[in-house]
């Protein structure tokens, strides 16, 4: 049975659905992160071995493996090496230094990324707002969120989802990584940023990356826009193809992430409105309500 080496430092947040652990070592003197993945039992859900599905679970080390995002623009990632076993997988790769990078930084590097030519490769991740809202359709959609003061605006979106997919979907697809939170875009070489989470990386609607990152980053959505926009390679597509694909992704997320913080504290003593403060609460509505200016865009189309 795999087992990290005595000596290893584990890492915060390394652990997830097929992650065991991520792991800071040394290796002849060099800093290295070492993160292991599991390969899928049979009891295990079914979109964990589905090569287009976002949670696809040896996507990461394909990545490393091949070398897609080692030389493309805007983000690369560092080179790594990949072990394969009857259990999992081990990536071990360079340790990122922190490059202090803006928002504003990223969101050039993502626009410039958009522009990447990526090898068709079968296991690239695809429609994941779709996949993602078909799991929260499977648990009941939102109705920790209509006991708020946004239920009226839920229930609208969450009924027009089809609709609003369609339109995400029916703009220019672009590569995209997925998950581009400041904790996955740490470094910075040049002109371009040091990605260290590809396990999500595949293609989506134009200005998805921008939505997910506008949940993380401190700069406000406008000045965001206008960076991704200045790295967008001309002719990819229009401001308002980018507008409307980061306004989808970033309010339907943003519910999304509120419903499930919410929702994990509803059940304990007292009214549900005395928890918005808690700890595990608090982040996510105040990720929310800077979304409101979307909601109010979406909501008018």
């Amino acid at each position: 049975m795999w087992q990290p080496e005595p000596g290893w430092h584990p890492l915060p947040g390394g652990t997830g659905t097929s992650t065991v652990g991520v792991w800071r070592t040394s290796l002849s003197g060099s800093p290295m992160v070492v993160k292991r993945l599991a390969r899928p039992a049979d009891d295990d859900p079914r979109e964990l071995s589905d090569p287009r599905h976002f949670a696809f679970w040896r996507r990461e080390a394909d990545v490393y493996d091949c070398g897609l995002a080692l030389e493309t623009p805007g983000l690369r990632s560092p080179p790594a090496a990949v072990e394969e076993d009857p259990e999992g997988i081990t990536i071990t790769r360079e340790w990122v230094e922190d490059g202090a990078v803006s928002g504003l930084f990223v969101a050039v590097s993502l626009g410039r990324f958009a522009g990447s030519d990526l090898a068709p490769r079968s296991w690239l991740a695809r429609d994941q707002l779709r996949a993602r809202l078909l799991r929260v359709e499977r648990r009941g959609g939102w109705p920790t969120l209509a006991r708020t003061t946004v239920a009226d605006v839920a229930d609208h979106l969450w009924t027009r989802r089809t609709t609003m997919l369609e339109r995400h979907e029916a703009l220019p697809h672009v590569p995209q990584h997925g998950d581009p939170t400041l904790a996955n875009l740490p470094g910075r070489d040049g002109d371009d940023v040091l990605a260290v989470d590809w396990a999500m990386l595949g293609t989506g609607p134009v200005g998805a990356d921008l939505g997910l990152l506008s949940l993380t980053s401190r700069e406000e959505f406008e000045p965001l826009l206008d960076a991704y926009l200045l790295g967008l390679p001309d002719a990819t597509a229009s401001r308002d193809d980018v507008l409307l694909g980061a306004r989808i992704t970033g309010v339907y997320t943003a519910l999304t992430r509120a419903e499930w913080a919410l929702s994990r504290v509803a059940g304990g003593e007292g009214a549900l409105a005395g928890k918005y403060r808690h700890p595990a609460v608090a982040p996510h509505l105040r990720v929310l309500q800077r979304q409101f200016p979307a909601i109010e865009a979406l909501l008018e189309t």
